[in-house]
């Protein structure tokens, strides 16, 4: 029998003593099941995962579900990013712990089981360091974090703070409304077009803004900036939003409309 851990938050212990743990994770082919890794003779290296995977976890931290699988048992083992060398493999659970153990740097491995664990083939459920592992990946220690919107975690302790030191040219933080609404002003009458795009992609980040301010952009010249009016003010709680996409879902610019009717499909009423 080969002995894998699972971590998993604190608040689903009740839940996996009674019924064993769901298979809700999608592995590299689309199968649902678990992750999971092999419990090897370094503590540090079991449990290598946790800290990155508690930066989405819940507020009372994980916990190390410790499970027995046949040898025989079919999984896919392989490193995170799939690189060449590394792909995943599908093999049986004894071959992956075999594999596993015998890396010189087993970090960012990962065996998935390809179906849920059943309550008879859970060891033991045991409280685990939340220090333990890395974040972000690997090596990751001296390296700038990214801030970009794929990147960053919403929420995440500190997460607002190394925005505001390390903003992302495309992500922001964006600028503040009064800066922004001068950098409308300063594009000029009817304005420059490349200028009224780059500042409406910042409107795009805020929940409301001044609507009164932006309104006759819809009679800009240029389709272009037309368009990202449309993208900035889309996700807008402003009153006076639906007035303004209904009026432009009638603009003579198919690109203009396209753009109206793509934020209506994310928005359905």
């Amino acid at each position: 029998m080969a002995m894998f851990v699972h971590l998993t938050p604190a608040a689903n212990t009740a839940r996996i003593r009674k019924s064993g743990i769901r298979a809700v994770s999608h592995g590299r082919d689309g199968d649902k099941g678990l992750f999971c890794f092999p419990v090897l003779s370094s503590y540090t290296l079991t449990h290598q995962w946790l800290r990155e995977l508690a930066r989405h976890g819940g507020p009372r931290g994980l916990v190390a579900v410790h499970l027995r699988l046949p040898d025989d048992e079919p999984v896919t083992v392989g490193h995170y990013s799939n690189r060449p060398g590394r792909a995943h493999t599908a093999t049986t659970a004894g071959d992956a712990m075999r594999r596993v153990a015998a890396l010189e740097d087993p970090r960012g491995w990962e065996v998935f089981l390809p179906r849920a664990a059943t309550r008879s083939e859970i060891h033991r459920i045991r409280a685990v360091r939340q220090v333990t592992g890395w974040r972000y990946f690997p090596n990751s220690n001296g390296t700038p974090p990214c801030t970009c919107y794929g990147c960053r975690v919403r929420g995440e302790y500190g997460s607002q703070r190394l925005r505001r030191r390390r903003p992302h040219p495309l992500d922001g933080p964006p600028p503040a409304t009064p800066v922004l609404l001068t950098r409308i002003a300063e594009a000029g009458d009817p304005g420059d077009a490349a200028q009224l795009c780059a500042t409406l992609h910042w409107f795009g980040f805020r929940r409301r803004g001044p609507l009164a301010q932006l309104a006759h952009l819809a009679d800009h010249p240029d389709a272009g900036v037309r368009v990202a009016l449309v993208e900035a003010v889309a996700h807008w709680r402003t009153p006076g939003v639906d007035a303004l996409l209904q009026r432009l879902s009638e603009d003579p610019d198919e690109d203009v409309r396209e753009a109206v009717d793509y934020t209506d499909r994310l928005n359905p009423a």
